[in-house]
């Protein structure tokens, strides 16, 4: 079981619960198309706790300060002692902030520190490559103390502690000693606790381009102090925090919130540029890649509800870097193809994040910006292109999960493309596209209807040659139709589809489980964004009813779960589905 958290910059997606070793780190990096990982054989950073120079060993006492600060106290009957594993919002590292407190009548001689070594750094982008030269160890005047490097030629990257300040000016001093032994080290300190008092230390690790980037990210957080930057952090959370009535869904919404906030999105080491992926931990099998559908259409809207100033810029630098191959598979975060394919789903994806957008904040002077107008002329010609010669529908290659279709023309994928039909009438104010909009719909409901168990119902796709399935995925499910505008909830062709899917005739349906949700054929469990679905589709009370029977990836969205534990089945660390999750919490309590 891990701890998680991170900023724009830095992401600790492996803090393991049971000791509080850090065991990576990573960081987007432009150059390199993907995301870095620095790790250690036992741990990169691992904080200890020692009375007398014997350990102290005691099972971890965990809290989420704000939902996302991470805190681990470690108890006996002598002393009291926390690890807190801070990650400023803005700031190019963390820190561990590390106490001691004497509860005993007797004076105590502490220690307190952290050790840990860099075995070697990862190049992940779906897959983990091991980056095999180029790492070295030097002494820097810049900290004092010893600094990491890789560097292929030119540098790579830097990783740096500081735990003291001899600058003018300047009071920091903490008493701390440290060594290092190749990539190993050990960052302490020893100090005598009369009963009641305590100690502390402060140990930032900055990161940056090379040596001095990094060094000097360290520096600036020990210079503006631990409280200084908690106080920072904490206004940050409390002002993007969001309420419920029930308290457990409270935690499960806002964890989820920063988790797709920080684990879905950041800015690259090298660039600074803001990025958007499917995930920054390497525990989910397709991190530190870019889809339409995951970024867009699921965290994009969580992102947005929290800070919409973020989003905006968000938006922007998709459109930028992405545009060119909106609705291709899978892409690195530089705009390039990874996976090639076409999905109808991801190209309508940008579209419905940007009128979203311009919905929630007004700004609709993004319409006429070079990026943004030249994007969406490409996804109209691209509809074009993907369209039936005689028959106002739009052909896929791949379903939302990322799979080979069965028939070419399916009902969700259309829904949206009536929805981006509909909404850039409105933007673009043409007549043309919402006389489109209504030829998809008649289209739809002439083509994609059949003879169901329970009466006529919407097929999953069609080929338009008399042949078509029953099917469902929860990553671009028919109960979602009304959401997205294409039908109302009352419409009897809609309400049969979802009783069919939903029902206990259908294989890939749960009911009857304790999750009574909806898996398919990518992941047969119900799915978390199953879940999200019946939330935003009418049956939310179930749903959230579901939701509290799951454990999730230790409160975090996965892909699946098994349906009669709640135990993770598939996709630990999924980030935009975290937002999605989010994003269905907020919009069902209203």
């Amino acid at each position: 079981m891990y701890q998680v958290t991170g900023n724009e910059y830095v992401s600790l997606p492996r803090i393991d619960a049971d000791n509080g070793s850090v065991r990576s780190l990573t960081f987007l990096y432009m150059q390199a198309k993907g995301m870095l990982e620095m790790f250690g054989r036992d741990a990169l950073v691992h904080p200890y706790f020692s009375i007398g120079g014997e350990p102290v060993s005691a099972v971890p006492r965990w809290e989420r300060k704000h939902y996302w600060i991470p805190a681990m106290t470690v108890s006996d009957e002598r002393a009291r002692f926390t690890c807190t594993y801070l990650t400023p919002p803005g700031e190019r590292g963390f820190v561990l902030h590390l106490t001691a407190e004497n509860i005993s009548d007797a004076e105590l001689s502490v220690r307190v520190g952290a050790g840990g070594d860099w075995a070697g750094t990862n190049h992940r982008v779906n897959e983990s490559m091991p980056m095999e030269t180029g790492r070295f160890v030097k002494q820097s005047g810049w900290n004092h103390m010893f600094v990491f490097q890789q560097k292929q030629l030119l540098p790579l990257f830097a990783f740096a502690p500081i735990v003291s300040d001899d600058q003018p000016f300047s009071e920091i001093d903490q008493g701390a000693d440290w060594k290092t032994d190749g990539f190993t080290y050990d960052i302490g300190r020893s100090v005598m606790l009369r009963p009641g008092e305590k100690a502390a230390l402060d140990i930032c690790f900055g990161i940056g381009y090379e040596e001095v980037a990094a060094c000097t990210s360290a520096k600036e957080m020990l210079r503006q102090g631990y409280d200084v930057l908690l106080r920072r952090g904490e206004d940050w959370l409390s002002r993007r925090e969001r309420h419920l009535s029930d308290p457990r869904l409270e935690e499960i919404l806002n964890t989820n919130l920063f988790f797709c906030f920080f684990f879905a999105s950041g800015r690259t080491i090298d660039t600074e540029e803001l990025c958007m992926v499917t995930s920054r931990s390497p525990r989910y099998y397709v991190s530190a890649a870019f889809w339409d559908r995951d970024s867009l259409l699921w965290a994009f809207p969580a992102i947005l509800e929290a800070d919409p100033l973020y989003a905006g810029e968000l938006l922007r630098s998709v459109f930028h870097r992405q545009a060119r191959n909106f609705g291709i598979h899978s892409r690195f975060i530089d705009g390039t193809v990874l996976e090639p394919g076409f999905e109808l789903d991801e190209l309508c994806a940008p579209v419905i994040a940007l009128d979203r957008y311009i919905r929630r904040t007004g700004d609709t002077a993004i319409l006429s910006e070079p990026a943004v107008a030249g994007a969406v002329s490409r996804v109209l010609r691209t509809l074009d292109e993907k369209k039936h010669p005689t028959v106002e529908l739009y052909a896929t290659f791949l379903q939302p999960t990322d799979d080979l279709n069965r028939y070419p023309y399916l009902t969700y994928d259309n829904a949206l493309v009536c929805r981006i039909f509909s909404r850039l009438a409105v933007l673009l104010d043409r007549e043309d596209l919402r006389e489109k909009a209504e030829r998809v719909r008649a289209a739809v409901y002439e083509n994609c209807v059949i003879d169901g168990p329970d009466g006529p119902m919407f097929a999953w796709s069609t080929d338009l040659n008399g042949h078509s399935d029953i099917y469902d995925e929860p990553p671009g499910s028919l109960q979602l139709l009304p959401f997205y505008g294409f039908c109302d909830p009352v419409d009897p062709v809609w309400r049969n589809t979802v009783a069919h899917i939903r029902s206990e005739t259908y294989s890939l349906s749960f009911s009857g489980h304790r999750i009574a949700e909806i898996g398919c054929k990518h992941a047969p469990h119900p799915w978390i964004l199953s879940i999200c679905n019946s939330m935003l589709c009418g049956y939310a009370e179930k749903a959230r009813d579901h939701l509290a029977c799951t454990a999730l990836d230790n409160g975090i969205a996965c892909e699946s779960v098994h349906e009669d534990t709640g135990e993770c089945t598939t996709g630990a660390a999924f980030a935009t589905c975290a937002g999605f999750l989010a994003y269905a919490l907020l919009s069902s309590e209203i």
